[in-house]
C-alpha cells in the first residue's frame, strides 16, 4: 500500500511520535461548499483541531496518491478546481489508476484513515438512504463503509436531505453503534432533533473513547456514529427545514437529478431558498464536529496507552 499512500510533514510528524490525528473529508471542501467559504471553513477547522490537542489530516486524492494532509496550495486546489471528481469505495481504483484529483466522500475518508491508522474522522453528515430509497435503492456507502472499517465518525448526525429513521434502520442491522453526544435525540444536521433517538447518550469525549477502545479491543469490526447536535444558536427548527427540502426534492425530481448528483443540487438549492442560513449553519456544525473528534482523539490516545 505504500506505493499509493502520501503523508504531509505535520501527519508524518505526528505518526511517528503516537500523537492524536483527525481525519478530514475534501468531498465538503469540493463539494459541498462555495468558494471561499469552502476554503476558509477548511483552514479553520484544521486549526480548531490543532487548538484542541490533534493534528488535522485531510484525505484526497492527487496525482495517483491517497493524501492524507494537505499543504495550502493542495486545499486551494481542492477548493477551486471545477474537475474534481467526487470519490466513494467504488471509485478509488480508478482514481489512484488514472491520477486524477478526487475528493474522498465520508466513506473514502474512512478507507484513507484507516490505512493510516486513524481512528477518528470529523465531518458534516453522513450519507444514508435516500428519501424514496425503498424505490431507488440509493444508499449511500458510508454506511456500509461504517460497518467495516474501523474509524468513528464526529458527525451533527446524517444529512437531513435524507430519509433518517430508514438511515437509522439500516445502521442497526449493520451492528453500528449510534452514539448521541449529550443528547438522546439523533440530530438532523441543520436541526438538533430529528424526531428519532439514539441507541445511547454519553456526556463526554472520555466516555465515548473508552466505548471505543473496548469495541476496537474486542475485534468488533466497524466504526461507530458519535451524533454531536448544531450548537443552539446555529440551528434551524427541523420543520422550518423540512419544508424547504420537500422544495428541494421536488425541483431535483423535476429536473431528473440522481445518484451523485443529488446530495450537492439539493445542498445548493437548500442554501438559496434559506437565503444563505443553511450555508452558515453548515460552517457552524462542521466546526463543533472538529472540536468534539479532537477531545476525543486526545482520550483515545491516552486509553490506547
Amino acid at each position: 500500500m505504500k506505493e499509493y499512500m502520501s503523508y504531509s510533514e505535520e501527519v508524518t510528524y505526528a505518526l511517528e511520535h503516537n500523537l492524536p490525528i483527525v481525519a478530514l473529508e475534501t468531498t465538503i471542501i469540493s463539494h459541498g461548499m462555495p468558494y471561499p467559504q469552502n476554503r476558509e471553513t477548511a483552514t479553520e477547522v484544521e486549526q480548531i483541531i490543532r487548538d484542541h490537542g490533534a493534528v488535522p489530516a485531510t484525505i484526497g486524492f492527487l496525482d495517483g496518491k491517497i493524501k492524507v494532509g494537505l499543504n495550502a496550495n493542495e486545499l486551494e486546489e481542492f477548493a477551486t478546481n471545477k474537475d474534481v471528481a467526487k470519490v466513494s469505495r467504488r471509485d478509488i481504483p480508478y482514481i489512484l489508476s488514472s491520477r486524477k484529483i478526487g475528493a474522498a466522500t465520508v466513506a473514502a475518508t474512512m478507507i484513507g484513515a484507516q490505512l493510516a491508522g486513524i481512528h477518528m474522522f470529523a465531518t458534516g453528515g453522513i450519507g444514508g438512504v435516500h428519501r424514496e430509497g425503498e424505490i431507488t435503492w440509493d444508499v449511500s456507502a458510508d454506511l456500509t463503509e461504517l460497518a467495516q472499517t474501523n474509524v468513528a465518525v464526529v458527525c451533527a448526525g446524517c444529512k437531513s436531505i435524507l430519509d433518517i429513521g430508514r438511515t437509522l434502520e439500516y445502521l442497526e442491522t449493520c451492528g453500528v453503534p449510534v452514539v448521541g453526544y449529550q443528547t438522546e435525540s439523533f440530530p438532523a444536521f441543520y436541526s438538533r432533533d430529528s424526531g428519532f433517538t439514539v441507541q445511547t447518550s454519553m456526556e463526554s469525549p472520555e466516555t465515548v473513547s473508552a466505548m471505543l477502545h473496548t469495541k476496537w479491543q474486542m475485534g468488533l469490526k466497524g466504526g461507530a456514529v458519535i451524533a454531536n447536535p448544531i450548537p443552539m444558536l446555529d440551528a434551524i427548527a427541523y420543520e422550518e427545514i423540512e419544508d424547504i427540502i420537500v422544495q428541494a426534492m421536488h425541483e431535483a425530481n423535476k429536473h431528473g437529478i440522481s445518484g451523485k448528483q443529488v446530495t450537492p443540487f439539493m445542498l445548493a438549492k437548500v442554501k438559496e431558498l434559506t437565503g444563505g442560513k443553511s450555508l452558515d449553519a453548515n460552517i457552524a456544525l462542521v466546526k463543533n464536529n472538529a472540536k468534539l473528534a479532537a477531545q476525543i482523539a486526545v482520550a483515545l490516545k491516552q486509553n490506547n496507552r
